[in-house]
């Protein structure tokens, strides 16, 4: 492993913490089917992203300076505000578990932008094992029933690219030292939703009817599953390596899975149990590398300093 054991712990901790935004990403399809009206992916993307920036704007009082302007306006259209919409578009045109499927491939398209953008080896190990992951989360939610229209997987595979790309950029420029965790991700999140606003108002126009049951689903998308776990996941990004990161992404399929068998009374089979160890045999195996030799003793070193 290249894990030191002091630090070990610490990454442990890391990981469990950044581990939990996925999980909470996990309920935005039974959300987003279940309490959302319908028709509206933009409105739903812009009405998680937008007021959630702005309070952490006023929360934290930080405001980008110089080039961090344009990165953060970046970072947020890739991570947020197309994204957001994407997502929608996948999950409402699509079963939630061909939906889920698409997005499950984000840690490859990690895995070779980890290379091409930040310039790092190749890992065969965390791409095999982003392969199984997607194998596991295909078993897990595609059904014999599943759907596969052509505008949802594009959306679908689009908006895994987009956040792909998003992480590793993130990963490249780090976090200035003057934002903290929150307000790093309001600067993403307000960025994101300024983007989104005259998008939405051009193709969808005002937003729909909110009423208790919808408001109690955006509050949960914005809050919870905008705010605080953007927060836990861009700490995890800038702390940890990248492609260990976006494999953590599959918890997010698996627990729209399990919300199902609570919520939807859903049942799952000898298939999907399968499907459930293979994902997350990738996801505890892309948190390591393995170990490597060590380089041969300098043996002319050694007679020299006899």
């Amino acid at each position: 492993m290249n894990q030191t054991t002091s630090g070990s712990g610490s990454a442990a901790a890391r990981t469990a913490l950044t581990a939990l935004a996925p999980m909470v990403w996990g309920t935005t399809y039974v959300v987003t089917t279940e309490l959302l009206p319908p028709g509206h992916p933009m409105s739903a993307g812009l009405l998680r992203a937008l007021p959630a920036g702005l309070i952490a704007l006023v929360i934290t009082r930080t405001l980008p300076n110089g080039t961090w302007w344009a990165k953060a306006a970046v970072l947020g259209v890739l991570n947020i505000g197309m994204f957001f919409p994407l997502l929608f578009v996948a999950a409402e045109s699509l079963p939630g578990g061909v939906a889920a499927t698409l997005a499950a491939a984000q840690p490859l398209i990690v895995a070779v932008l980890a290379v091409t953008v930040l310039g790092e080896h190749p890992s065969a190990w965390r791409f095999a094992w982003g392969v199984v992951g997607v194998l596991g989360v295909g078993l897990v939610v595609i059904g014999p029933d599943a759907a596969f229209g052509v505008p949802g997987i594009l959306a679908g595979l689009a908006g895994a690219a987009s956040m792909a790309l998003g992480v590793t950029l993130t990963k490249r420029w780090g976090r200035p030292a003057e934002a903290s965790p929150t307000a790093f991700a309001g600067w993403q999140l307000t960025a994101g939703g300024l983007f989104l606003l005259p998008v939405t108002l051009l193709f969808e126009g005002p937003p729909p009817a909110i009423d208790g049951t919808a408001a109690l689903g955006y509050l949960w998308l914005g809050l919870v599953g905008g705010l605080a776990a953007y927060v836990l996941w861009f700490r995890g990004i800038t702390t940890l390596p990248v492609t260990s990161v976006a494999l953590l992404g599959l918890l997010s399929p698996m627990a729209a899975a399990l919300l199902g068998v609570v919520l939807l009374g859903q049942m799952l089979g000898p298939i999907q149990l399968l499907g459930f160890a293979l994902s997350l045999a990738a996801i505890a195996a892309g948190q390591f590398s393995p170990r490597t030799r060590s380089p041969l003793p300098n043996l002319t070193a050694q007679r020299t300093a006899r």
